[in-house]
């Protein structure tokens, strides 16, 4: 049941993925440079209590010197590229086990 919900999420989220992959080239050709949509924008559109409060819990629990360059990265990365990332982890983590063949087999 939950390699269902994950692999579920995960094709919503790759399906996102390529719609602001599409959004962000349908823009840059349209304004004839290169415009993309960071993830921190995407996230401050949609809800930004959220993502203050994921930046205190992450200060809270990690050390500055670790996070505030890792948590930085992720923010300013293309909103496509991060929703990618986490959507195939996703649907990687609800895959179905390969069948063992041989003398594995219990």
């Amino acid at each position: 049941m939950i390699r269902f919900v994950f692999r579920f999420l995960g094709l919503w989220i790759l399906a996102a993925a390529f719609i602001f992959l599409v959004y962000d080239g349908t823009r840059s050709i349209a304004a004839d440079r290169l415009e993309i949509f960071s993830f921190e924008a995407i996230w401050t559109a949609i809800h930004q209590p959220s993502l203050d409060e994921v930046r205190r819990l992450v200060e809270r629990h990690f050390p500055p010197w670790a996070t505030d360059p890792a948590m930085r990265q992720v923010l300013v990365a293309p909103a496509w590229l991060v929703l990618g990332v986490v959507g195939m982890v996703l649907v990687l983590l609800g895959r179905k086990k390969k069948p063992l063949i041989g003398y594995a087999r219990r």
